[in-house]
């Protein structure tokens, strides 16, 4: 597929979205659904980790009733409410009600992931000569900066609010040669909800030393609401002529391999479940949907991918500068985990659109770069716009 033609399929689509923002106005005056609200940022206390860290938690409301409850533990989104085609409000992803859950089932729900998000093959990289050791905390590899990663960290956190939206910054000092990663790494991630319905990510961080960094946030979506049902119905869309095809251990071979007539295939909407179960090799190794997508977008904030779910209408946006996203499709969630409102969280009640550089970048020259240097500045970009479809 040629670039124009992606491009033309993904504004296709735009022309039958309705913003939450309308919708919410002309539910205004149903009883119990959400009308026009005043934007804005409430702080309360969520607990205190076993070492006796004070944790915060910080609830972003738009004018259209959009509700992140996000906390300093990790950065981790702990809900997210938004309305279906009625107005309705559910909550869309997965996670725990107490800091307590987060503590005892640690599963990324929610998190910023980092120092690097996603692989590193057998838990080494070589950079400027020198050999890096890293945890293997993911069979044979590392996976999501190691055993604890900043998903596990407190990290400090403000709130604001300004004219163009409300938020929490969450900032954090990763120290030398923590979790193996050479320099001192001073990272923050700006949470800002607007009353436009989108929720966007701003990443920035400097080293003193060189060091490879790839963040993300690691929200597990339902849009169904309360993770009633697996997620298979979702119709998704992804902007992405090629992909990094894997190895038996989800480490990427180094071929950028074409989607076209395989089912990673989602330049044109398909149902989530519709090829899951075909007898691919790509899919046998990850149990389903687990890799990165090469975008087709250049440099600068674009649209990735779209997630339709036909029974409540909603849509999920991801636009990002980044030049990759994983998705994933909940294929190690066993039913072992107990979340909000009592659910148990099955294999593929959840999918993940991970916006990020691509996995195992230290070990492959020819990917885009994670190499953060002395004197340059990391700053990554993700919006997440919430709408519905009649």
């Amino acid at each position: 597929m040629t670039r124009a033609r992606s491009k033309g399929k993904l504004l296709a689509a735009a022309g039958v979205l309705i913003s939450v923002g309308a919708l919410a106005g002309a539910a205004a005056e149903v009883p119990g659904r959400p009308g026009p609200r005043r934007s804005g940022v409430a702080r309360t206390p969520f607990g205190r980790t076993a070492e006796g860290d004070a944790v915060d938690l910080f609830t972003l409301t738009n004018a259209h009733g959009i509700e992140v409850r996000a906390m300093s533990y990790g950065g981790i989104i702990v809900s997210l409410r938004v309305p279906d085609r009625e107005g309705r409000l559910d909550d869309v992803v997965l996670g725990h009600e107490s800091l307590e859950g987060y503590l005892k089932s640690p599963s990324y729900f929610g998190a910023i992931v980092g120092r690097y998000g996603n692989r590193i093959a057998k838990g080494q990289f070589t950079l400027d000569g020198r050999t890096y050791k890293l945890a293997t905390n993911n069979g044979p590899n590392h996976l999501h900066g190691g055993v604890k990663g900043f998903d596990k960290v407190v990290w400090k956190a403000e709130p604001f609010e300004h004219p163009d939206g409300v938020g929490v910054v969450f900032s954090y000092l990763s120290k030398d040669g923590e979790e193996g990663y050479p320099g001192r790494l001073s990272a923050r991630v700006t949470y800002t909800l607007n009353d436009r319905d989108e929720l966007a990510f701003d990443y920035f961080a400097t080293t003193d030393k060189a060091t490879p960094v790839n963040l993300t946030q690691h929200s597990y979506f339902n849009l169904v609401g309360d993770a009633k049902r697996d997620v298979l119905d979702h119709e998704l869309l992804i902007d992405a002529d090629r992909f990094t095809a894997v190895d038996a251990t989800l480490i990427p071979t180094g071929v950028l391999a074409p989607v076209q007539g395989t089912p990673l295939d989602f330049r044109t909407p398909i149902a989530i479940g519709a090829r899951i179960e075909q007898p691919d090799e790509q899919l046998r190794r990850g149990g389903g949907y687990d890799h990165n997508f090469v975008l087709n977008h250049k440099p600068g904030l674009a649209l990735a991918a779209r997630v339709f779910e036909p029974t409540t209408g909603r849509v999920l946006e991801v636009s990002t500068t980044e030049p990759g996203v994983q998705f994933y499709s909940g294929n190690f969630l066993d039913g072992t985990v107990t979340g909000k409102s009592g659910r148990v969280y099955r294999r593929r009640y959840g999918f993940c659109l991970e916006t990020q550089h691509f996995p195992d970048s230290p070990n492959h020259p020819d990917f885009p770069s994670t190499i953060l240097r002395p004197g340059r500045e990391y700053r990554s970009k993700t919006v997440l716009a919430f709408k519905t479809r009649k």
